[in-house]
């Protein structure tokens, strides 16, 4: 048996269907109440004006994914696009402030578990919960990604159900009490101005991270170069239609004084807002839902880091053993492992400080991707450049938009987050100077010796990346 046939390989198992569903589970359409509370205070109430500017921003930078994907249907996202439009460092630094969001996604869900299942049993520690919570997702990601879609099938149905029933519940309340609030209201800048919304766009930032989890798939995708852009395109379509539905029932049912609520209020603001319907049933009702959906989007979550640091170890950029996969099941099993003892820090993090973290590694990625549009299509190192106004349009002025409406976003985060993200880079630096040798040698890169390889070429670079022959 040659050793193409001998090696484990990541399966093809996904059509548009599953594409779609794992970016919408990945976002999870409650993921509402993730941040609920903290956008809530930094906006004073006008979450879904925030979610209005996100879902603008990510609408363009989906776009410039879905350019990107169908010239490199690899692992690696925004990791591989970078690289093979700026260059190895500029790839492996950009991967690596990725690894920001990637490894703080299944943490903050592990984290809400155990927030949100403490408030319906608080004489078992939120820690029990979360410590659980891990271990499960590590078994499911080593089982595969098949398994993974068949959960995302059932998790979504429920996520409907809760969100249909919210929303009723939300609107009848209103209609039938307190109306000081119009219906435009939450869709207003509010006394903070544009400022604090872009602030708490900035933050919302990881409600969209579905759409850059979809690319990472593409080596698990049937057809990548037709159906990851389509995937992309309409699950961020869909989780920002749910986004903005679910933040203005919520605004209109119940919006109180945010800054005098306490931290555990703010952090289970889900439970806070369930709570004022006065039904108890569907408050543990919504902690089900919730704890279900957050556990499904931990789980889409760690796949997809585990297939980014899988990506880095087979192009030498990380240890090798990082991009060994189980002889069984297919699965990044050590890449997967590793995530999930970063992700023990949720034990001792603050919720606020995780969701900042992933914001700021998305936002850093999501700026990049834009630029990668403009670079590879517009100036090509190989190949013809497109022609015509709609091209100019499509990979010029789309990708720029969306690069300078990121780094708005971007540049909104508290300076403690630019801090840690600083350090984080720094770090980064570091370790392309161990690789190279003190920056003497070219960092490790994905070779693709032309501008449009064929699928049989993408499945044996899928195997063994081989490095940069310079």
């Amino acid at each position: 048996m040659s050793d193409t046939q001998s090696k484990p390989r990541l399966q093809r198992a996904l059509g548009l269907t599953g594409l779609t569903l794992f970016g919408v589970t990945y976002m999870t359409v409650i993921t509402v109440f993730t941040t609920y509370g903290i956008v809530n205070q930094v906006t004073d109430g006008h979450l879904p004006a925030a979610y209005v500017v996100a879902v603008i921003t990510m609408l363009f930078t989906a776009a410039s994914y879905g350019a990107m994907v169908r010239k490199y249907p690899v692992a690696g996202s925004a990791y591989t696009y970078s690289q093979q439009s700026f260059g190895g460092a500029a790839g492996f630094l950009t991967g690596w402030v990725m690894l920001l969001d990637y490894l703080f996604i299944p943490m903050i869900n592990f984290m809400l578990i155990g927030i949100y299942m403490n408030t319906q049993f608080p004489a078992i520690p939120i820690w029990v919960f979360t410590l659980v919570a891990l271990v499960l997702v590590l078994v499911f990601n080593i089982l595969g990604i098949t398994l993974v879609n068949k959960v995302n099938f059932v998790i979504i149905a429920l996520s409907v159900v809760l969100v249909v029933v919210f929303v009723a519940l939300a609107f009848k309340q209103y209609l039938g009490g307190d109306q000081s609030v119009g219906l435009i209201d939450p869709f207003t800048f509010g006394e903070g101005g544009i400022g604090a919304i872009a602030s708490g766009a900035a933050i919302l930032a990881l409600s969209f991270l579905g759409f850059d989890a979809v690319s990472t798939l593409s080596e698990e995708a049937k057809n990548p170069r037709r159906d990851i852009p389509r995937a992309i395109l309409l699950a961020t379509m869909l989780g920002g239609f749910f986004f903005i539905l679910v933040s203005w029932a919520g605004a209109l049912a119940f919006n109180p004084e945010w800054s005098t609520l306490s931290s555990a209020q703010i952090d289970a603001a889900g439970t806070t807002v369930m709570d004022s319907f006065g039904t108890s049933w569907f408050t543990s009702f919504f902690v089900a839902i919730y704890v279900v959906g957050a556990f499904g989007s931990g789980m889409t979550g760690q796949v997809s880091v585990s297939r980014i640091l899988y990506a880095m170890g087979r192009d030498g950029m990380l240890p090798k053993p990082l991009s060994r996969l189980h002889s069984r099941f297919g699965t990044p099993v050590i890449a997967a492992v590793v995530v999930s003892v970063f992700a023990l820090s949720a034990l001792f993090l603050s919720l606020d400080t995780v969701a900042f973290m992933i914001s700021f590694g998305a936002l850093a990625a999501f700026a990049m991707v834009n630029l990668s549009v403009i670079r590879t299509y517009l100036f090509p190192k190989h190949g013809k450049r497109p022609e015509g106004a709609w091209a100019l349009i499509r990979y010029g002025v789309m990708p720029l938009i969306g690069f300078a409406l990121t780094i708005w976003l971007w540049s909104s985060l508290e300076a403690l987050t630019w801090l840690v993200g600083g350090i984080w880079l720094a770090v980064g630096v570091v370790i392309i100077a161990l690789v190279t040798g003190g920056f003497r040698r070219p960092v490790p890169k994905m070779d693709f010796s032309e501008s449009d390889p064929s699928t049989e070429q993408i499945d044996q670079l899928a195997e063994d990346y081989p490095l940069d022959p310079r």
